[in-house]
């Protein structure tokens, strides 16, 4: 009988069940791989400018893929989508921006 994968809504999840991956973690995972001039700040900037200036994504999408609240209170009561498939394709061609296929 397979084993069921349980789902986290982290991309990064940390040990601790139902807790994202601390910023320290993923820090001491970037200067373990090599990137130790790096930030993860730095990567999600990096990621924000791409979405506005390449991929010209909407301010909302761009901004959920982060995790950020967008609006007041009661435009976020509205919004009820979690635009995720919108969400999937920003990712994927900011996957194919970083690593192009055939490279």
């Amino acid at each position: 009988m397979m084993k069921k994968q349980s789902v986290n809504e982290f991309v990064y999840p940390g040990v601790r069940n139902g807790k994202q991956l601390s910023d320290a973690s993923l820090g001491k995972a970037l200067v373990t791989a090599g990137g130790g001039q790096f930030t993860v700040h730095g990567f999600r900037s990096a990621f924000r400018d791409w979405a506005t200036d390449v991929a010209h994504a909407p301010r909302e999408i761009a901004e959920a893929a982060l995790a950020h609240a967008v609006g007041d209170a009661v435009e976020r009561s509205y919004a009820r989508s979690d635009a995720l498939e919108r969400r999937r394709t920003l990712m994927q061609e900011w996957a194919d921006f970083l690593l192009p296929h055939g490279h």
